[in-house]
């Protein structure tokens, strides 16, 4: 039977056990409420996919404890996403990160291949990944007993998000063991999901306009 905690000492202890064994539970953010796992284990990977019922084509983010993590995961972010991070890391503020070349992103199971073309580089093939450090108290208390986790929102691939653990409960009942309880989300609305593109006059790329509007992006690099 599935567990719905407040988060305290034992489910975080509980929560490290089954990420760890290779499982897959429910966590609060600031935005919505998240499925999470391993993201270097590419079987609990896939169980989210599974589970939500989502094309492996969409890919999934890591959420991160802070901007430090994505030294330990060998991800950087290029610029302009960077300058972008310093004014909207904590939130929700989703760039995304390159990883260095033959570092330990290469064993993530939620890496991405793309084919970028820039002023500097012939059409090269470039290793992504969506990162995240959501402005979420209880979300960091559960990241420095975990790590890093691969999430992606807590419904079915097309339902709306869910924006409590009741709502998370509802979509994946069983079929999950653990949902860790925040009470309801602050936001209601996902992340803002920022690429670097080098043929923009600002040099990104609005993939997803979520809780921050392009606008406030793009007021962000002007200033």
């Amino acid at each position: 039977m599935s567990k719905i905690c407040n988060i305290n000492e034992e489910s975080l202890q509980m929560a490290a056990q089954i990420i760890n064994e290779g499982g897959v539970i429910v966590v609060p953010t600031d935005t919505v409420y998240g499925v999470a796992c391993d993201p270097f284990n590419e079987a609990a990977v896939a169980k989210i996919y599974e589970l939500k019922r989502r094309p492996r084509t969409k890919a999934l983010q890591i959420l991160m404890s802070g901007v430090e993590d994505l030294e330990k995961l060998g991800l950087y972010l290029p610029s302009p996403l960077d300058i972008l991070g310093k004014k909207f890391l904590p939130g929700g503020y989703s760039p995304i990160a390159r990883a260095k070349k033959d570092s330990v992103a290469s064993n993530l199971a939620t890496l991405c291949k793309t084919n970028e073309t820039d002023a500097q580089n012939d059409a090269k093939t470039q290793a992504t990944q969506g990162v995240r450090v959501p402005d979420c108290p209880e979300l960091m208390q559960i990241l420095r007993v975990t790590g890093p986790l691969a999430a992606s929102s807590a419904n079915r691939s097309g339902n709306e998000s869910a924006d409590s653990v009741e709502e998370a409960f509802a979509a994946f009942g069983n079929e999950i063991p653990l949902y860790l309880n925040a009470g309801p989300t602050r936001s209601h609305v996902a992340s803002t999901v920022v690429g670097a593109d080098s043929s923009d006059k600002d040099g990104i790329v609005i993939l997803r306009e979520g809780v921050i509007s392009e606008s406030e992006i793009r007021n962000a690099l002007s200033e």
